[in-house]
């Protein structure tokens, strides 16, 4: 499989990515845990079907330490005795704020009080950037039907 544009040679696309990679690493670089992040961005890639990004996510997570375990539940959370509480509310934000169009009045206020009572102001800020910047990643690579398979952890950093 082919991808039908290759962002990283696309020079319109390639300053794209450039800015987004950068708001990341601002994401990288706060306090909430390196590990709801990748949580949080394997989560959102299985909704919105970018296998690329799942590939990714998962790696990345492994490679950081992360068990298969807490990994191969993702998928199913809710029923997951694995995930801590606010783990738990940011995959809930995470599901409600990707699939924004499913529901008539946007995220609901119970959903964003339940990430609210386990991160400050500057840990939901990097939650909706982190919830933000994957949505919008994986839409262009499901758009691109980017191949998945290959990525290696670090390639990008």
């Amino acid at each position: 499989m082919e991808a039908r544009l290759n962002p990283f040679t696309n020079p319109v696309l390639g300053k794209v990515f450039k800015h987004i990679n950068a708001a990341g690493k601002v994401l990288d670089d706060s306090t909430l845990p390196h590990a709801t992040q990748e949580l949080v961005k394997l989560r959102a890639s299985q909704i919105n079907g970018c296998s690329f990004c799942t590939d990714m996510h998962f790696k990345d997570a492994v490679h950081a330490g992360e068990s298969a375990e807490r990994l191969n539940l993702v998928a199913a959370w809710r029923e997951a005795t694995v995930f801590t509480e606010a783990e738990r509310a940011a995959l809930e934000l995470t599901e409600e704020a990707t699939r924004i169009a499913d529901a008539a009045g946007g995220v609901p206020d119970e959903v964003w009080e339940k990430a609210a009572k386990h991160y400050d102001q500057d840990q939901l800020g990097a939650l909706v950037g982190v919830i933000a910047i994957i949505n919008a990643y994986n839409r262009a690579n499901v758009m691109l039907q980017i191949p998945a398979g290959d990525y290696q952890p670090g390639q990008f950093g």
